[in-house]
C-alpha cells in the first residue's frame, strides 16, 4: 500500500476531517484515525491536523497505508421498480438537488407499521456507485406535496441550515371547515407535544407551560364557500410537528378530512375524508447560489373539492430559479 492524496471538493467545504474520512473510509474507526493524525501521518496541505479540523474545497489529504479494514461490499444496483415510483415523483431536478411531489398517504420515513416510506425509495434515485440521495426535511404522512432531496451529503448539509436559519419560505393550501375571522393574520399559539412515537398528540399550550414550544403561522383566506369551508394559504414561520393542523384548529377552523385533529367537525359528509393540507410551495436558497421556487399541483382529492365549492387554483408555475438575493417581498403563486 502507498500514500494517496485526495482533493477536496466543493460538496465538502467545512467539513470536519473526520466525517470527511468516515465518508470516503467508512470502516477506519475514530481511534485509528485520531492515532494516525497525532503521528502526523494524515495531513492536510502538508501540515498536522486534528480530526475536527474543517476543510476547505481544494486542500490536499495526506492519506498514508491505512489499516487492515474490510472494504465496504458494493452497492447493489439501484431497483427498476422503485426507480420509476419515485421517478413519477419528480418535479424538478438538478445536479444539485431533487423536489418531489409526494402523495397523500405515503409516509416520508419509517416506523411502527410503516413498510413503504421516501427515504426506502430514494435508493431508486441513487447513481450506480454514486451517493445516495437524502430526505432534507419532513412532511406529514398524510400531507401531500412538495419534499426536498438532496443528491450528495455536502448538499444536504448546505440545505438543513438554510433550514435552521429560516432562509427557506414555505407555502401550504389547506381547505378547512369554518371561515376564519379574522379572514388572514398571524396565528401566535405555542405548542406543546404529549406521549411519544406514532401516538404522540400536539397540543395548545399556555406560554408559561414548561414544555410550550413558541409556533407562529402566517395564514390568509384565499376564498370561501359562506361560511362552512374555506381555502387558507398558510405559511409556517416556526417548524414545530403538526403546527399547522393545531394551529387552524385553535382557531376553529380545522383542516377537512384531518385523522388526527380536530374531531368530528373536521369530517363533514360529502367530501372525501382525507387530509386537505398541500405542500404547495417551496422558496429556498439554491446551492450554486440564488433561489429556487418550486410548486407542487394539487392531489386529486383536493382537486376534487375545489371543483365542488368553486374554488379556482389557477395554473401551476413552472419551477424557477432566481438569480440573487432573498425572494421576500415576491410572493408565492396562487
Amino acid at each position: 500500500m502507498t500514500v494517496t492524496n485526495r482533493i477536496v471538493t466543493e460538496d465538502e467545504a467545512d467539513i470536519r476531517l473526520d466525517r470527511w474520512f468516515r465518508r470516503h473510509y467508512p470502516n477506519l474507526t475514530q481511534g485509528a484515525l485520531q492515532k494516525l493524525c497525532r503521528k502526523g501521518q494524515i495531513r492536510v496541505e502538508g501540515g498536522r491536523v486534528q480530526t475536527n479540523t474543517r476543510l476547505i474545497p481544494g486542500q490536499i489529504v495526506r492519506i498514508p497505508p491505512l489499516p487492515d479494514v474490510d472494504k465496504p461490499a458494493p452497492l447493489p444496483p439501484p431497483d427498476p421498480m422503485l426507480e420509476r415510483e419515485i421517478r413519477k415523483m419528480v418535479i424538478y431536478e438538478d445536479e444539485h438537488l431533487l423536489v418531489l411531489d409526494k402523495p397523500s398517504g405515503l409516509a416520508t420515513q419509517g416506523g411502527p407499521g410503516i413498510t413503504k416510506h421516501v427515504d426506502m425509495m430514494l435508493d431508486g434515485l441513487r447513481p450506480e456507485g454514486g451517493d445516495r440521495p437524502r430526505l432534507v426535511h419532513r412532511i406529514d404522512r398524510d400531507t401531500s406535496g412538495i419534499l426536498l432531496i438532496a443528491r450528495t451529503p455536502g448538499v444536504a448539509a448546505k440545505l438543513a441550515a438554510a433550514f435552521r436559519g429560516r432562509d427557506v419560505e414555505k407555502t401550504y393550501w389547506a381547505v378547512v371547515v369554518g371561515r376564519p375571522s379574522p379572514e388572514s393574520g398571524i396565528i401566535d399559539q405555542p405548542l406543546a407535544k404529549i406521549g411519544a412515537g406514532g401516538a404522540a398528540l400536539v397540543i395548545a399550550a399556555s406560554r408559561d407551560e414548561e414544555d410550550a414550544a413558541s409556533a407562529k403561522t402566517d395564514y390568509a383566506t384565499l376564498d370561501a364557500a359562506g361560511k362552512k369551508l374555506s381555502w387558507l394559504k398558510l405559511s409556517p414561520l416556526t417548524g414545530r410537528t403538526h403546527q399547522l393542523r393545531v394551529h387552524t384548529e385553535s382557531i376553529g377552523t380545522p383542516i377537512l378530512g384531518d385523522p388526527r385533529y380536530g374531531g368530528k367537525a373536521a369530517h363533514p359528509e360529502g367530501f372525501i375524508d382525507r387530509l386537505h393540507l398541500h405542500a404547495r410551495q417551496l422558496d429556498i436558497p439554491h446551492p450554486a447560489g440564488g433561489r429556487l421556487i418550486v410548486t407542487a399541483p394539487l392531489p386529486p382529492h383536493m382537486r376534487e373539492t375545489f371543483r365542488t365549492l368553486g374554488f379556482v387554483p389557477g395554473e401551476t408555475p413552472a419551477p424557477k430559479r432566481v438569480r440573487g438575493g432573498s425572494s421576500k417581498g415576491r410572493g408565492p403563486a396562487k
